[in-house]
């Protein structure tokens, strides 16, 4: 049987559960254990796909075609776990199920309750992974013990200890426990409080894991212990990491949470070995090089609107032993002060996905700076499709070219939508959405960063570059390098009279690990190195 560890959270949010998560996860790979991880969002929508940046950071797109949460980009970075849609239920996934049921009649004309009916889909969303090939399910409860909405997945992850036997359940609370500084002293007050809320709801901790600023003296842990009923082996400390999130892992194996686990589930598993980690970390705080990346976005003043992209970057940092800086600029600040001035300096420019007419003017008028000055460029899904407007309307001869997203009687539109998308009305789920074979010109950028001339990306748009003007761009320098296999859809466009001027309909910040840096984006910054080491001085360009 599966064993189960149900993480969940007090006191504020943000602490950190996904990266806890992915980091236990991680820890327990190396320890020989076949792992599987999911999470729970107590929010009403039915996935985050048609959420804000603002409100939700990004959203991460599975193979599958399953639109999550955030998080899942932790797990699949930290670990080898698969992912698939039954990986992220909400609130809203969970309750259309159980409606679906009522209207069948699968309920035989008994009152629908959350309990036992809510609860019960829940329980049988953790069963989905309870697959003979796994050891260990990591179910991370999103939100913060206390808040209502979270109130169904704590009843039922309760019940599920029951319905499995308690030996074969890790419960692990992960809280805060913060410094005062005009007192001089840390409170474990709050965490107290967090324990005792989730000890009425039927749930005692058996770890508990204290996010903090300073170390927490030996009196306070004990004294965590005992109000907590824990063991005091079992409050482990976990300092914030002003390095890099990757420390994480170690931070934990430090304070042995890893045969804590093993113990407490009664686990078959190998010693620890996590060498290789180390020497990721090794590398990351020993570079090489130097390089400065401008990232030109509408969502940049969400620190996780594009989390992929800024993890997929420090991964090509780690892959080039370079030091990646990444400079965030608001697209409409470009429109506003111009590229000269907002973009002075940067060795390599990044456009990434988005959507609507905001800030589409600043993209392009980068693009255009980074062409016309020979900086290296990367265009993610939007990217792409900017970079062509600004093709067609400073090179190609067609200056009222456009998307037909931002302008729909544009004379030019060269970028326009897909024609599966014509017929849809529902905004949900109904984008070209998972992983899709991709075919590579020989000899083209793609095809050497790659080596390969058939890869499977992820993507998430309804639109596309207009075939139409395939032709005329190529003869104008601007080359279709990656197609759907039938051709019909381009999926890559390179300029061959540029240093490095790529741009990808997909998103292969999905695919991208610090232990194995994704192919583009390792190839974009060493590009980005080679120009910066090209203008220092004494070096012809």
């Amino acid at each position: 049987m599966a064993k189960h560890i149900f993480v969940t959270g007090g006191v504020v949010s943000s602490l950190g559960k996904g990266l806890t998560c992915a980091s236990i996860g991680m820890l327990l790979e190396h320890r020989g254990l076949r792992v599987r991880l999911q999470k729970f969002d107590p929010y009403i929508n039915v996935d985050p796909g048609t959420m804000s940046p603002y409100q939700h950071g990004e959203v991460y797109v599975l193979d599958d075609g399953a639109e999550t949460d955030l998080d899942l980009g932790h797990y699949e970075r930290f670990t080898n776990a698969p992912l698939t849609r039954d990986c992220n239920f909400t609130t809203g996934k969970i309750y259309l199920s159980v409606i679906q049921k009522e209207r069948k009649g699968d309920y035989l004309g008994r009152t629908v309750q959350v309990i036992p009916h809510v609860t019960d889909e829940i329980k049988a969303a953790i069963r989905k992974l309870a697959a003979d090939d796994v050891d260990v399910i990591i179910t991370e409860v999103g939100g913060t013990v206390g808040d209502i909405e979270g109130l169904p997945f704590l009843e039922a992850i309760r019940q599920y200890a029951l319905d499995v036997g308690k030996q074969n359940v890790l419960y692990i609370h992960l809280t805060l426990i913060p410094y005062l500084k005009a007192a001089g002293e840390m409170k474990t007050k709050p965490t107290q409080h967090s324990v005792e809320r989730l000890r009425q709801i039927g749930i005692q901790p058996d770890i508990l894991i204290c996010r903090t600023e300073r170390a927490i003296a030996k009196e306070e842990i004990d004294k965590i212990a005992l109000f907590c009923n824990v063991e005091s082996k079992a409050v482990i400390e976990e300092r914030d990491k002003e390095f890099s999130i990757y420390e994480v892992p170690i931070s934990l194996v430090q304070n042995k949470i890893d045969d804590l686990i093993v113990e407490k589930l009664n686990l078959r598993a190998k010693p620890l070995d996590i060498e290789d980690w180390r020497n990721l970390l090794h590398r990351i705080r020993n570079p090489q090089h130097e390089v400065t990346i401008g990232v030109i976005g509408k969502y940049i003043r969400h620190a996780d609107a594009y989390k992929s992209i800024y993890e997929s970057l420090d991964h090509a940092g780690i892959g080039n032993q370079a030091k990646v800086i990444l400079r965030k600029i608001e697209a409409e600040d470009v429109e506003r002060d111009g590229a000269d001035r907002a973009l002075s300096g940067f060795d390599g420019i990044l456009i990434p996905g988005g959507f609507d007419y905001r800030g589409s003017q600043g993209k392009i008028e980068a693009i255009r700076w980074a062409r016309e000055q020979k900086i290296p460029f990367f265009g993610i899904c939007l990217g792409l499709q900017c970079a062509v407007i600004e093709f067609a309307r400073n090179v190609a001869g067609l200056p009222e070219a456009n998307s037909t997203e931002f302008d729909r009687n544009t004379p030019d539109p060269v970028v326009c939508m897909l024609d599966e998308q014509y017929s849809i009305t529902d905004k949900g789920g109904t984008m070209r959405l998972g992983s899709y074979p991709q075919v590579l010109a020989e000899g083209s950028k793609a095809h050497q960063a790659y080596q390969a001339l058939l890869v499977h990306e992820r993507h998430r748009h309804r639109y596309e570059f207009n075939n139409r003007y395939r032709e005329l761009f190529a003869q104008k320098g601007l080359h279709v390098t990656g197609t759907s296999p039938n051709g019909l859809l381009a999926e890559v466009v390179e300029l061959r009279d540029h240093p490095w001027f790529l741009a990808v309909q997909c998103h292969p910040e999905f695919k991208s690990k610090p232990t194995k840096a994704h192919p583009l984006f390792r190839s974009f910054v060493q590009a980005a190195i080679q120009h910066r080491e090209g203008r220092k001085p004494g070096r012809s360009q």
